[in-house]
């Protein structure tokens, strides 16, 4: 036996797979949970920080988990503090355009407030 053959006799053990339908094909690659997300808000809150400014993005209908992992993206980016709670994303300081520029690109609908 060569391995070809070898090879087409492991394949045919293996499960099938589904060949990927239309409408997959259709979607844009990344996060398909942003996609279907409502549009975020961006609000500027500097009220109870002591006159401090934080960035606030709300709207988020997914797992805190994944509001973690987007949370920890943009403050990557940003290179700024910040924390995921409640299902929001809170980002110290003024950073409603930055935020909203890797909002976008992470495939999210936002608006500045």
């Amino acid at each position: 036996m060569d391995w070809k053959s070898s090879l087409e006799a492991l394949k045919a053990t293996l499960p099938q797979e589904e060949p990927p339908t239309q409408e997959s094909n259709n979607e844009p690659t990344g996060n398909t949970a942003a996609t279907r997300q409502p549009r975020l808000d961006i609000i500027l809150d500097k009220k109870g920080r002591k006159g401090k400014a934080a960035t606030i993005v709300a709207g988020f209908t997914i797992a805190d988990n994944e509001i973690e992992a987007v949370s920890a993206k943009i403050k990557q980016s940003l290179g700024t503090g910040g924390s995921a709670r409640g299902g929001e994303i809170l980002i110290q300081g003024d950073k409603r355009k930055e935020v909203l520029a890797a909002l976008s690109a992470m495939g999210f609908k936002a608006r500045i407030i």
